[in-house]
């Protein structure tokens, strides 16, 4: 094989590879997420392309835009990859404890964000309440406490995780509900957490919790302004349950 002839087949290889590569750095320039968002900004990419620069690096035959969208399309939502934990996201093929990390934050930022963006929005009414918590809360795979801690405007001056598992009498002590509350200066708090089964139908113990609340609330005089359970909407149900809309919390 003459000179002319070896290199016309090895440009040909590198076409076929270069046109079968699923890497970021074989796509052109233009199309690539680091680049695409320089150049058009942060809302030209999809939520794969995205999650592309938390990745960084793929694995054999796949990109981190592939990873990404293996990830949305297995659990359906941005939401619910949000929702999982770190030690569950690095087990996923293509991931890792680096990469689940960068991801974790990410999501986290975006919480952050989204709190400081409704401070100066009232949390008066269990729609909105369940508007701001519920996209953080709704996937979770186990119940978590939230408590959110309102000035006398009924605007979010801060929240704290109270606990991680079932609410019930320890899980929700009016000690460690409280605490965030007294020391943050609030003027009253509402109580949030999720029911991973999706029915936000109250349990015993979340009765038994909400009413020691109200009690230790009062001789605290703090404002125990609402109990929300998050659930996942349905048909023929509303996706969250409100103590107060129930009348249970005066």
């Amino acid at each position: 094989m003459n000179g002319n002839a070896a290199q016309t087949t090895t440009k040909a290889h590198q076409e076929t590879y270069n046109a079968n590569s699923t890497r970021i750095q074989d796509m052109p320039h233009d199309q690539r997420p680091r680049e695409k968002l320089a150049q058009l900004g942060p809302t030209s990419l999809d939520n794969a392309e995205l999650m592309a620069l938390f990745i960084s690096t793929g694995t054999k035959g796949r990109s981190a835009i592939d990873i990404g969208r293996d990830l949305i399309q297995k659990y359906g939502s941005m939401g619910a990859l949000g929702g999982l934990p770190i030690a569950e996201l690095s087990k996923i093929k293509g991931l890792g404890i680096a990469k689940a990390s960068k991801l974790a934050a990410a999501f986290e930022l975006g919480v952050r964000v989204a709190r400081e963006q409704m401070r100066d929005v009232q949390l008066d009414s269990p729609e909105r309440i369940c508007d701001f918590f519920g996209p953080q809360l709704r996937h979770l795979s186990q119940e978590q406490v939230v408590v959110a801690v309102l000035d006398t405007r009924l605007r979010h001056i801060g929240t704290t995780i109270a606990s991680l598992g079932t609410v019930n009498e320890a899980s929700a002590h009016p000690r460690e509900v409280l605490r965030p509350v007294i020391t943050r200066g609030g003027y009253g708090f509402i109580l949030i957490h999720n029911h991973p089964s999706g029915d936000p139908s109250p349990s015993h113990g979340d009765e038994i919790a909400t009413r020691n609340l109200i009690s230790a609330a009062n001789i605290m005089n703090v404002r125990f302004l609402d109990h929300i359970i998050i659930g996942r909407p349905s048909p023929g149900r509303a996706s969250y349950f409100s103590f107060r809309e129930a009348g249970i919390i005066p």
